[in-house]
């Protein structure tokens, strides 16, 4: 009986690997997902308040782009918050290993 050859694994991603994941590793990795995370926050509310000023001037021509804006900003404060209690539950579910 002939035993087959072990291939080596593939990496996910080739030179091509995204800007998180360079550098010292994963600690770039889970902080840039994190700090995506906040950019995205910072970016949807500054076009929601921009929106509310044209709003609140009369210069908005589409009310529904405020409600969309106020819609985007909203999700993107969820998932923050949601990637902040999942990484919390995790730290604590390690704190509980006894080793």
């Amino acid at each position: 009986m002939l035993i087959n050859e072990i291939t080596p694994l593939t990496p996910l991603w080739g030179d091509e690997r995204p800007e998180a994941a360079k550098g010292a590793g994963f600690e770039n990795m889970f902080g840039g997902i994190f700090r995506s995370a906040i950019d995205n926050v910072k970016e949807t509310d500054a076009d929601k308040t921009q929106l509310q000023y044209l709003m609140a001037t009369g210069q908005l021509d589409n009310p529904a782009e405020l409600s969309l804006a106020s819609s985007k900003y909203e999700m993107s404060v969820s998932l923050l918050v949601q990637l902040r209690n999942r990484a919390v539950e995790a730290y604590n579910e390690i704190m509980r290993i006894s080793l």
